[in-house]
């Protein structure tokens, strides 16, 4: 089974969901998305996975998110997902994937769901 995680190594929240998955014996491959950003693509079958809409996935208290008025209910899904990969900071962690699924580790044993 390949699992891929979402990570910021500077959040608690995906460290603890990180060990979590190595505590149920999944070895997952670490995506640093602050150093590398998902791409279109990726973050769009990400969000069809959570069932999320882009700003549902945002972490609204980023002084990006008020310095870009990504508040406006004017903005489009795709302007929104610009913004996600444009100022990956944005983007809600820890995110897991596999076999299709994906889960929010908020909290993270949200994410024991999906493995």
């Amino acid at each position: 089974m390949s699992v891929e995680i979402f990570h910021n190594p500077r959040c608690s929240k995906s460290r603890q969901t990180l060990q979590l998955l190595k505590d149920n014996g999944v070895e997952p491959e670490i995506v640093e998305y602050l150093k590398t950003p998902p791409d279109r693509d990726t973050l769009k079958q990400v969000l069809d996975m959570l069932g999320m809409e882009p700003r549902d996935l945002m972490r609204k208290k980023e002084s990006e998110y008020k310095e870009n008025n990504l508040a406006d209910p004017s903005l489009t899904r795709d302007q929104l997902i610009d913004a996600m990969i444009a100022h990956p900071k944005l983007i809600e962690r820890p995110i897991v994937i596999t076999n299709g699924k994906a889960a929010l580790g908020r909290p993270p044993e949200k994410v024991l769901e999906i493995i």
